[in-house]
């Protein structure tokens, strides 16, 4: 077997047509965009790479047939508690331990390289909204827009090589006309009574407003709660809207406000994979094209949650079921959707579990991250609960 480096147009071809094979049988498989992978790879795209290095290879067999491949990469400003840390993620390989093994280990003798301890994987050189975690459960579900899918058989190589599970992701399910648990409703109908609360979904035309009311709560509610948190600026809450905007619904992302200042939002998209997965994973021209066309023939009936937050001061108090309230009228008014994706939460954040618990999801996929201590001495340690 041959470990071919990804440095030219022929063999980015080879890593993007490699799934195609793996997945030729599997119906609820859904590629990646070519482009949102490139992205990733592209200095001109991805912050990460001002500080990091990334590189790619692809396996080929005694035929010169790709069989598997694998990225690797590191920030070199980043670190978890007192070691550095890589990563390793776009993993794909037919079923054979040897070959999975030989990704492996090319990411960890390339990583040591660079003086990390550990690598983490398989994740993004990114944020952790795309490309992140193993598929462990929930294998006969339709992949999500950006989330990984992977075949069974993958966990097996993770484990066997020496990954240990760092922590777990949990993907969701609520139809739109679940019932709220009780004890949120009966909070949710106290909030609602009080005057000084008031709820708004976005508006196109102020996309610079609510920006900013994103960024006030985003900042509240995670700066104190997890580790290398670094404030979201202005010009970054602006991005994450305008990028959004192309296929954003107004009536699915909303505000909570108190005495009219930003307490919560809750950002609901409209499930992409359901068009995109028409489009084989090439968003270019003629893609582009045909799903324009196809948003507006056939319109997701599902949107997947992207994140929700509410500030601290506000948390356990029914905000959290009176937002779900005022969306879960407006998605029964429109008739447009049926299921609620919530996408993914951690095992470190046990007390947004329990709330998505309380609006009335079900299991719907579960993700694993895992960590390869380069030690086999050190000791291990999972990712700190969030209390």
């Amino acid at each position: 077997m041959q470990l071919v480096e990804v440095n030219n147009k022929r063999t980015i071809k080879s890593f993007h047509q490699l799934p195609f094979r793996i997945y030729k049988n599997t119906k609820v498989w859904v590629p990646h965009l070519r482009q949102d992978i490139e992205s990733v790879f592209d200095k001109k795209k991805n912050k990460q790479l001002r500080h990091g290095e990334a590189i790619r290879w692809i396996l080929l067999d005694e035929k010169s047939e790709v069989i598997g491949r694998v990225a690797a990469f590191v920030n070199r400003k980043m670190k978890s508690g007192k070691i550095a840390v890589g990563g390793m993620g776009f993993f794909e390989c037919i079923n054979d331990k040897k070959s999975a093994f030989i990704l492996f280990d090319a990411c960890k003798k390339w990583l040591k390289k660079q003086d990390c301890q550990a690598m983490d994987g398989p994740i993004n050189f990114g944020e952790k909204d795309k490309f992140w975690g193993l598929l462990v459960e929930g294998f006969d579900n339709p992949s999500v827009y950006a989330n990984n899918y992977n075949p069974s058989y993958y966990q097996a190589f993770f484990e066997d090589y020496g990954f240990k599970t760092y922590y777990n992701q949990h993907v969701a399910i609520r139809e739109v006309t679940a019932p709220l648990q009780e004890k949120y409703k009966i909070r949710a109908e106290r909030i609602a009574e009080d005057k000084d609360y008031t709820f708004d979904h976005i508006r196109k035309k102020e996309k610079l407003k609510y920006a900013e009311d994103f960024r006030i709560v985003y900042n509240k509610a995670w700066g104190n709660s997890f580790r290398n948190f670094k404030s979201m600026k202005q010009k970054q809450a602006i991005s994450i809207i305008n990028k959004m905007s192309p296929i954003m619904d107004e009536k699915i992302i909303w505000f909570a406000y108190y005495k009219n200042e930003p307490i919560a939002f809750s950002i609901f998209l409209p499930e992409l994979n359901e068009v995109f997965k028409y489009i084989n994973g090439n968003f270019n021209f003629f893609g582009k094209i045909k799903f324009w066309f196809l948003l507006k023939l056939k319109p997701p009936k599902n949107v997947h949650g992207v994140v929700f937050g509410v500030a601290p001061e506000f948390q356990k108090k029914g905000v959290e079921g009176a937002l779900a309230q005022q969306i879960a009228f407006q998605f029964l008014e429109s008739k447009k959707y049926k299921n609620i994706i919530m996408t993914w939460v951690g095992d470190f954040n046990p007390k947004m579990l329990k709330l998505i618990e309380g609006l009335g999801t079900t299991p719907y996929q579960k993700l694993k991250t895992y960590r390869l201590l380069f030690d086999k001495n050190a000791e291990f340690k999972r990712y700190p609960i969030h209390v």
